[in-house]
């Protein structure tokens, strides 16, 4: 069985170091590249694409609200002109700097608020779903599994890899814990691998309450901005290949060739 791990990267800012970049490039099959509305600039960009290359990672935009001092994270009621906009402009920076690298923006995966009010708002999903699918047909959509992003997506006949969070917990209807809320993430990276081997091996989300929800896997998120995210990349990874799965960038998946 094929599986692939993402990460979120390049996401430089105030509240947020890089650093462990390079290390996770070394780990991970796909990059979600921070495009510099919520983290990120040309600088980061440019050095995320060339470990990756140099490591056989995948490449996607990471796109977002135009908010770093938030992060990205705080809710903003925009236009659908004005998301359409967000999304073209932030896989264009991305691209082109992927163009000086001999490199292809291969897939795109939303950023942090604008990620999970379109796992809720069909409306919303369904303007990312079309205007990422304008840019191109053949871009991977990485969405979250059993999403509204997901269902948009789907009836778009897009390119869609499901994602789960090996280091956030979810709730009874299959949304994320708030990070508002004390058990919203998982730090332990014993925690976390077993985690994630119980809902890749049987195709269910495990919500916080014991609850499963039957789903479709496609690929395992790991947050780069979170303390413990080096080593529980490490610890996903080799009890995911001891366990028989194979690991592969989104590109390289046989559902996508």
């Amino acid at each position: 069985m094929e599986i692939n791990i993402n990460c979120d990267l390049g996401e430089k800012s105030k509240i947020h170091s890089n650093k462990n970049d390079p290390a996770l490039l070394k780990i991970v099959n796909s990059a979600n590249v921070a495009c510099g509305y919520h983290a990120g600039d040309n600088e980061s960009m440019s050095q995320v694409i060339t470990i990756s290359k140099e490591n056989g990672v995948s490449i996607g935009a990471h796109p977002s609200f135009k908010d770093p001092e938030n992060f990205g994270r705080k809710r903003m009621n925009l236009e659908f002109s004005e998301i359409k906009k967000l999304i073209f402009d932030q896989y264009e920076i991305l691209q082109t700097i992927a163009d000086k690298h001999g490199e292809t923006v291969t897939h795109i995966k939303p950023h942090g608020a604008l990620n999970n009010m379109a796992c809720e708002d069909i409306d919303l999903a369904t303007t990312l779903a079309k205007t990422i699918f304008d840019i191109n047909k053949d871009l991977i959509y990485l969405v979250p599994t059993g999403s509204k992003m997901e269902l948009a997506a789907k009836k778009l006949n897009m390119k869609v890899a499901c994602e789960i969070f090996a280091d956030r917990n979810y709730e009874d209807d299959g949304n994320l814990v708030s990070r508002k809320k004390p058990n919203a993430l998982i730090t332990d990276p014993e925690v976390a691998k077993k985690h994630v081997l119980s809902m890749v091996q049987n195709q269910a989300l495990n919500c916080f309450s014991g609850k499963q929800i039957p789903c479709k896997i496609d690929s395992v998120c790991i947050h780069g901005d979170n303390k413990s995210s080096l080593e529980t990349a490490k610890s996903i990874k080799e009890n995911l290949k001891a366990n028989g799965l194979t690991l592969i960038q989104l590109n390289k998946m046989k559902k996508f060739i």
